[in-house]
């Protein structure tokens, strides 16, 4: 191919170029091979000209120009935990244009959310300060009583959509304390996601007999729970300031009933909201929907509907919902829900994204269920597992998964899983589905050598009639030391992902676990490798000759006091125990302390306790123990930045220690900084750390420094 500069050549040049290359049976000739050479570099110094024009712009620049640009429009780099701030280019060019709106509530408050990847709201609290008017500052909305003919002023008081006047409050925003002044700026934050079920059958509950209503409640562990509702976008761009369905929060009565007027338009009811019902395959209209206080023991609620004029009651609050009375020889109704309940982190399954997880490709056998087909091969639970056994047998299949694509709840009366020689079981929610296994009897897994059971996205709770015994049920999952046939269980590892095994074996209507320290999982055999991630487990029995590795989840006794890990007689030291980001409620004792890292071990002795301590490893030479907190004298291996509980000295601050809570096991930001802010990368220790909170509030501190008008104070509140 001829050079740009040749082609600029005389005529006779190239002819004579051409005939000596034909003479010497060249591709090209000498003049023409100069020339290339020539071209090629005069191509890079064309490209390093564009370039250098390119560079000019954020948009087009080289990676190497990023850090310059930024420092010449005065960006400081964060840690970039949220997804909007992850691109230091489009974080410098999102600076650029929020410097044309520096200085308003507006940029701070878009700053809280796409530095924190939370809902956030900015309030100017002179906005809101009572004062005496005068004619050249008229506020006639600012009323310095409430406006007590409007019901919102008494649900958002003292909250971030309060528009109540306050008298001012001269202690100062930034240690916390004070609020309404008229330098004081507030950054909301609503820390706690919301997280879908979709299309769900409620859980009956016990009827009213005086009223003959049915009654039931939204979560499939049949216990009282707040409904959220979940956070409606305000663009990339916020262009008005956030409205309570703009954040995550909880679904409260008021705000529902107000929205179930507006029919077709409402936000939070309907397909594209927070909430839907569907009754006998029909969608309930939201004109047939009641709301109201459904509060009162079970067999006793109040408010309950006495004739049909209303389709469904519906109590948000308390996660409850009656149907009128049915008429003589009616059938059971069937409705289903698709609702939001509150958590703080991608733990313990539900619809956010788990495929990563998935140990079964696509390339190997995906049994679903229910199964689609016309005439499928099974059509329970149990018998889709038992056929994806008889498909494991088969010496060309080595790993098969038997996925749930549904949120309904799926009773199974026990369920016994022998692996054949090296193959792999995968039992799974399909991704965006959150399935609950109810049990009758435990789910006992034993395999020859190699074999590998996997449980991805269940939550495993047991039935009313499940009740813990000996020697059968032991647990909710048991790994038994012999197969059926009396050999030896040669199971070579469990894996939970993104799994609820639920601490107590199940809960009452109010939350309470039923069985306390009993556990939820037994590891007999020798040998065996239990690795949990992202899971919520009750207490865990497990041989000295396993090994047991939890990241990124909760082991939870129930109690303080309660036992959370020991071997199978719950006395003696079990098997050898990793914890990476973890927390843990109640006592531990193990064989050896592999690693404990970011960890908090939440346990103490209970009275006339023949334990030596809330955390005790029979070995001290190995293992190692470091950014964590632990029980007070703890028998550990060597440690490294640990904090140890003392008297009057810090220790994590829980919103709630109950299993369903939205704020379960959530640290309060009021927790000393060498809890929170104690990990190894100077996150908080526990569970959650993985979200990395203290770190997203750094990335908004810093951000809000750059922004923040001269003279004024901002304060992060939290709201959940």
């Amino acid at each position: 191919m001829s050079s740009d500069l040749f082609a600029l050549l005389p005529a006779v040049y190239r002819l004579r170029d051409a005939q000596i290359a034909q003479s010497q049976g060249l591709a090209q000739g000498p003049l023409e091979s100069l020339l290339m050479v020539i071209d090629e570099q005069v191509a890079v110094v064309a490209d390093d000209l564009i370039q250098l024009y390119e560079d000019q712009f954020i948009e087009t620049c080289a990676q190497w120009v990023i850090p310059y640009i930024g420092d010449l429009v005065g960006y400081q780099s964060v840690k970039g935990i949220a997804p909007a701030i992850d691109n230091p280019r489009a974080e410098v060019a999102q600076t650029i244009s929020l410097r044309r709106r520096k200085g308003t509530v507006l940029v701070l408050e878009q700053l809280a959310r796409d530095a924190t990847g939370w809902g956030a709201h900015a309030v100017e609290f002179f906005q809101v300060l009572g004062d005496t008017e005068y004619l050249n500052h008229v506020r006639p909305h600012n009323y310095y009583a409430p406006d007590l003919r409007r019901w919102q002023s008494g649900l958002y008081l003292d909250s971030a959509f309060d528009r109540t006047s306050h008298r001012v409050d001269v202690r100062r925003i930034s240690s916390g304390r004070g609020r309404y002044n008229i330098q004081n700026v507030g950054v909301f934050l609503w820390s706690l996601g919301a997280y879908g079920i979709t299309n769900a059958p409620v859980t009956p509950a016990a009827t009213n007999t005086a009223g003959g209503a049915q009654c039931y409640r939204f979560s499939s562990l049949g216990m009282d729970m707040p409904l959220f509702h979940r956070a409606v976008s305000q663009g990339e761009q916020i262009s008005a300031p956030a409205e309570p369905v703009n954040v995550a929060a909880r679904l409260r009565r008021r705000v529902l009933c107000a929205d179930l007027v507006a029919g077709v338009g409402a936000q939070f009811y309907g397909p594209a909201g927070s909430l839907l019902l569907t009754l006998d395959g029909t969608v309930v209209n939201p004109y047939q929907i009641k709301v109201a206080n459904l509060s009162g023991p079970d067999g006793a609620w109040v408010n309950l509907p006495a004739d049909s004029t209303y389709a469904v009651v519906v109590d948000p609050e308390l996660g409850r919902l009656a149907l009128p009375p049915p008429g003589p020889g009616a059938p059971a109704p069937e409705l289903t829900a698709t609702y939001y309940y509150g958590f703080n982190a991608d733990l313990g399954g539900g619809d956010y994204a788990r495929a990563a997880s998935f140990v079964v490709g696509d390339g190997a056998q995906i049994l679903p269920f229910p199964d689609p087909a016309t005439a499928p091969p099974y059509t329970t639970l149990p018998g889709a597992i038992t056929y994806a056994l008889g498909q494991l047998a088969n010496a060309g299949t080595g790993e098969i998964a038997v996925e749930l694509t549904d949120s309904d709840t799926h009773p199974i009366a026990g369920l016994t899983v022998d692996l054949p020689a090296g193959k792999t079981l995968e039992v799974r929610a399909a991704d965006g589905y959150r399935p609950t296994i109810l049990l009758g009897a435990e789910i006992a897994v034993s395999g020859d050598a190699s074999s590998q059971m996997v449980l991805n996205g269940l939550v495993v709770v047991a039935g009313t009639a499940m009740v813990p015994g000996s020697p059968s049920p032991a647990a909710l999952v048991h790994l038994p030391a012999t197969r059926p046939g009396g050999t030896a269980n040669l199971l070579s590892g469990l894996s939970l992902t993104d799994c609820t095994l639920v601490p107590g074996w199940s809960v009452s209507p109010d939350g309470q676990p039923r069985y306390g320290g009993d556990p939820v999982l037994i590891a007999e055999p020798a040998g065996v490798a239990v690795s949990i991630t992202r899971s919520i487990l009750g207490a865990i029995r497990a041989d000295a000759l396993a090994t047991v590795a939890v990241s990124d989840g909760i082991v939870d006794a129930t109690g303080r006091t309660d036992v959370a890990y020991a071997a199978l007689d719950g006395v003696s030291g079990g098997a050898p125990l990793t914890l990476t980001g973890c927390t843990v409620v109640g006592k531990v004792h193990a064989v050896l302390l592999s690693l404990v890292s970011d960890s908090i071990v939440w346990a103490a002795l209970a009275t006339a306790d023949t334990w030596a301590a809330g955390l005790v490893a029979d070995r001290k030479q190995e293992g190692c123990v470091r950014f964590s907190f632990l029980p007070y004298g703890s028998v550990t291996p060597r440690r490294f930045e640990c904090v140890e509980q003392a008297l009057a000295g810090p220790q994590p601050l829980f919103r709630s220690l109950r299993y369903g809570d939205p704020g379960y096991l959530k640290m309060l930001a009021a927790t000393d900084d060498v809890i929170r802010r104690g990990a190894c990368d100077a996150g908080e220790m526990g569970a959650f750390h993985f979200v990395l909170a203290p770190q997203r509030e750094t990335d908004l501190k810093t951000r809000l420094q750059e922004y923040i008008p001269v003279g004024l104070e901002y304060g992060l509140i939290y709201q959940d």
